[in-house]
């Protein structure tokens, strides 16, 4: 009896978790109805000349992309470098972000103040947990889904069963219908070349690097180090040092300094405690 009353508990949170993100995305579709899918479609470029042009003038939007991160001290910049390409993706437009459950306690929860001082809209940003892979990757089908969304991201560790090439199938195809374009943050893998099978039209490698100093040897801009692992269609395997440009809202390629005042593995997006009094953050599940 046991075990039936802990799967009718299961059941009854994931339902509540998809009850909760439909309302989430309803309210949202109230606020920017439909919007245009053309203006969502094309390329979105990341802002460093040399970056773009090996791309052939940017990213695609209204697709699926991964961002990888093979070990717990690459996280903070994989998921980092995995907002800002979100928000080059859908300037001003709202995003959403579905997780595990167990990564706050793991990593601590998203600070609405980090993701201000990082470029983003706290109030633009719907957050959704989910207890396994499997309910963050079905909140994710329905995010895709939601035409009035400009972007998603999907923050999963490891290679849970779920995560196939079936269900990134399925984001592929639904970003393509609605005009989002997602970004799945794959936390402690492999990272190797070819990888698990998976439908995203790029898979990029990020880690951490020290930021370039300001005056007075104060922290300077989020600083990254990124390899495109694979494009579709595309030349990949190469390599670059981006910084995040928060008030210009993009890249720009830069050299490795010796002198940064913080250490390559502080992470580029706070996670702290700091969220639970921000009152404008919004949280689905």
């Amino acid at each position: 009896m046991h075990g039936i009353d802990a799967w009718r508990d299961a059941s009854s949170s994931r339902a509540k978790t998809l009850a909760a993100l439909r309302s989430a995305l309803a309210r949202i579709e109230g606020r920017h109805g439909d919007g245009n899918h053309a203006e969502r479609s094309g390329l979105f470029a990341l802002g460093a000349p040399d970056v773009d042009v090996f791309l052939g003038g940017g990213l695609e939007r209204a697709c699926l992309h991964e961002v990888q991160a093979p070990c717990d001290a690459d996280w903070p910049a994989a998921v980092g470098f995995g907002l800002a390409l979100a928000l080059r993706a859908a300037p001003g437009r709202p995003l959403l972000w579905a997780r595990q459950d167990f990564l706050e306690s793991e990593a601590g929860r998203l600070s609405g103040l980090g993701l201000a001082e990082f470029g983003a809209d706290p109030a633009a940003l719907s957050l959704v947990r989910g207890r396994d892979a499997e309910a963050v990757l079905r909140a994710a089908v329905d995010a895709a889904r939601c035409k009035s969304l400009g972007a998603a991201l999907i923050e999963i560790s490891g290679a849970p069963r779920a995560l196939d090439l079936t269900a990134t199938l399925r984001l592929a195809r639904s970003a393509e219908a609605s005009g989002v374009t997602l970004f799945l943050l794959r936390i402690r893998v492999d990272g190797v070349k070819t990888g698990p099978p998976s439908a995203a039209v790029s898979r990029w490698r990020a880690g951490a690097q020290n930021s370039r100093a300001l005056l007075a040897n104060a922290p300077g801009a989020p600083c990254f180090s990124v390899t495109l692992l694979r494009r579709r269609g595309g030349a990949a395997d190469r390599s670059w040092r981006l910084e995040w440009l928060r008030d210009r809202g993009l890249f720009r390629e830069t050299v490795e300094t010796h002198n940064a005042p913080l250490s390559g593995s502080v992470p580029a997006l706070p996670a702290d405690g700091a969220l639970a009094s921000f009152p404008t953050w919004r949280r689905a599940g």
